[in-house]
């Protein structure tokens, strides 16, 4: 009892003398930063939450990140040698020790900037995390939005949509002429939005090969908009054109201000059997998912905000106007019609894992009017498809094929009028 009770005044005396020696400090585990024109992010990972306080100063413009209880370990030192000279919105950072008990980070910016700092619990395999979005003050969203009106206007050379029809599965092009509402509206073209799936620190599906998703869809968004953007009629818009995460509904949003008449999501599917395989399209559902697979889907596409990180404070003003509003019967019957020429057109070139478009509650599908499709090209899981999901001239094909099927829905409805 004596020798406890002595052990016990000798903790506490160790403690007070010396307490960062009992109390284990936080270390960080990963540190990343994701360029891009839109946006800078800067990621600490780590395995407790990250205590700190922030600070912005002028002159030169800098933000100063005091994290508590931080080793100065190589992972967080070496964060200051992965800032680009190509990125857009920060200048450089600087990591020290400020004391024995604060490790400060000094990001210097290249212009005033808007900053968004929020915490993320762990998440899609990731420990806690500590991220750092640095904005633009300029908003580049708007300035898109300005640079597509400049480019809109086009002269109204022909009114009719050139579309290829079948003729013993080889490919012809016919002229086929478009609905009188939309004949008269040629004078500005069909904005299409698409979606390169998740982005940054959201990889998507991991293939057998190491191949990540989020890589493959922008690929396929790339040529997807090339092809369109080579008709004179049509213009495409990226809701990511990098390697950056954007929330899913701010894909939504983005396409709304883009002012976009169709939205196509692009991803590559992934499943616990490497055997399935083959092409999907999907829709929104009001009323659940068509099938036990498309509720699967739905529920882990959904989860790309956990892994890629929201903040819950960060809200867009349209937000609860696009999503909120589920009384779209009209425009999920237009989706439908959309994906069921898309799915069409890719049973051309590839199986498919389901000979119908399957509903269910995918959040970047909530445009209240937008037809808006969820392309999953192949299976990323599946080893054969993954290989020629990698290949380039399959992605062009994957791409014109997805291209045909939405212009033959084009051709096929007056209605796509309405919103010029």
């Amino acid at each position: 009892m004596f020798k406890s009770y002595n052990l016990k005044i000798i903790f506490i005396l160790i403690w007070l003398i010396f307490p960062n020696h009992i109390v284990a400090k936080n270390a960080i585990e990963s540190a990343r930063v994701w360029p891009a024109r839109e946006y800078t992010r800067v990621t600490l990972e780590s395995i407790k939450p990250i205590s700190n306080d922030q600070m912005i100063l002028k002159n030169p413009d800098r933000l100063v990140i005091d994290l508590h209880d931080i080793d100065l370990n190589e992972d967080l030192k070496n964060l200051s040698t992965k800032i680009l000279s190509s990125d857009p919105n920060i200048k450089q950072i600087r990591v020290a020790k400020f004391n024995s008990q604060v490790c400060r980070v000094v990001i210097e910016l290249r212009t005033e900037s808007k900053i968004n700092i929020f915490s993320l619990k762990p998440a899609g395999g990731y420990k806690h995390r500590l991220v750092i979005d640095v904005y633009p003050r300029i908003d580049e969203l708007m300035s898109l939005v300005q640079d597509k009106e400049k480019k809109d206007l086009i002269p109204p050379k022909k009114e009719i949509l050139q579309i290829p029809q079948d003729t013993n599965k080889e490919k012809t092009h016919q002229e086929l002429p478009l609905p009188t509402q939309a004949a008269k509206s040629m004078s500005k073209k069909i904005v299409i939005a698409i979606d390169a799936g998740h982005g940054g620190e959201d990889s998507g599906a991991r293939g057998a090969a190491g191949s990540l998703e989020k890589n493959i869809t922008l690929s396929i968004a790339r040529k997807l908009k090339k092809a369109i953007d080579d008709d004179e009629q049509l213009k495409a818009v990226l809701t990511r054109d990098d390697d950056y995460f954007v929330p899913l509904h701010g894909r939504v949003v983005k396409a709304r201000k883009l002012k976009a008449d169709l939205f196509v999501s692009i991803h590559a599917d992934a499943f616990t059997n490497p055997e399935a395989k083959g092409s999907s399209v999907f829709a929104l559902s009001e009323s659940g998912a068509t099938s036990a697979s498309a509720k699967y889907l739905a529920n882990k596409e959904n989860e790309s905000d956990l892994i890629g990180g929201v903040s819950l404070d960060d809200k867009d003003p349209m937000l609860a106007k696009t999503l909120l509003d589920l009384s779209q019967s009209a425009t999920i019957n237009d989706s439908v019609k959309l994906g069921n020429f898309v799915l069409d057109q890719l049973g051309d070139i590839n199986d498919l894992h389901k000979s119908n478009v399957e509903q269910a509650g995918f959040a970047v599908l909530k445009s209240p009017d937008i037809p808006s499709i969820l392309v999953e090209t192949a299976f990323i899981s599946n080893p054969k498809e993954e290989q020629i999901l990698n290949n380039d001239e399959h992605q062009e094909i994957l791409a014109k094929n997805i291209l045909i099927g939405i212009k033959k829905y084009l051709a096929s409805n007056p209605n796509i009028a309405k919103n010029f």
